[in-house]
């Protein structure tokens, strides 16, 4: 059936491949927004290659979610959910600068009982893991996710990941949090930033430039500043 589809299907399945769940509107977005009858267009697509049976459906959500045809989710599954918010995650980076390298739950050490980062992509040429927190957990448990983290550090396995560049030194990921709730988290070795949204980690970076530009004085580190290449 490979022949009956276009370019725009074959990136439409890989995309929902990659991303596991998306629903109609962010296909809309990403797919078919230059289009003069945006919702439709992206409908019938969708509908054609459901029958093809090339994705899958679920249409216990409104708009419609799409799957991949090997899902191992339920249709009802609150894992969907999960999945909406790393791609809700990639699609505020779109609005600023197409992320690259993406990995959608990344299992970098190869090992269970690893870290496992929602999400990790190289944005605006700053490599970041990406743990997105849709419950409230105890400081406790944010700790130790962390500490998690630093033992990866420790290792020096991250310097052999396929994305690193042969051309300069290897660079740890920092780990941003996108969580609601502040979490008194610390590490003397990883960088953590605790933001709510991409759009605040862009405010952030976007004010620590202009204090940078007009002279003022920089925050330390502690302060939560952020001092990553954005440019």
């Amino acid at each position: 059936m490979s022949f009956r589809l276009s370019q725009r299907d074959k990136d439409i399945i890989a995309f929902i491949n990659q991303f596991r769940a998306v629903d109609r509107d962010s296909l809309v977005d990403l797919f078919f927004k230059q289009l003069k009858s945006p919702i439709n267009a992206c409908n019938s697509v969708m509908v054609r290659l459901y029958r093809l049976g090339v994705i899958e459906r679920t249409q216990q959500y409104s708009p419609t979610v799409y799957l991949p045809v090997d899902a191992k989710i339920k249709k009802n599954s609150q894992k969907i959910l999960h999945f909406l918010s790393i791609l809700d995650v990639y699609k505020q980076m779109c609005t600023y600068s197409t992320p690259k390298q993406v990995i959608v739950e990344d299992k970098p050490t190869g090992r269970k009982g690893g870290i496992e980062p929602d999400l990790f992509c190289i944005f605006k040429g700053s490599p970041f893991w990406i743990e997105i927190q849709r419950n409230q957990y105890s400081e406790q448990k944010m700790q130790a996710k962390i500490n998690l983290y630093e033992e990866f550090f420790f290792s020096d396995e991250w310097k052999a990941l396929h994305w690193q560049r042969e051309d300069r030194s290897a660079i740890f990921p920092s780990v941003i949090l996108i969580t609601p709730v502040r979490y008194a988290v610390t590490s003397d070795h990883i960088r953590i930033i605790q933001v709510a949204s991409i759009h605040e980690l862009m405010e952030k970076y976007k004010s620590a430039g202009k204090q940078h530009r007009d002279g003022k004085p920089r925050a330390s580190a502690s302060s939560g500043e952020i001092k990553i290449n954005l440019t």
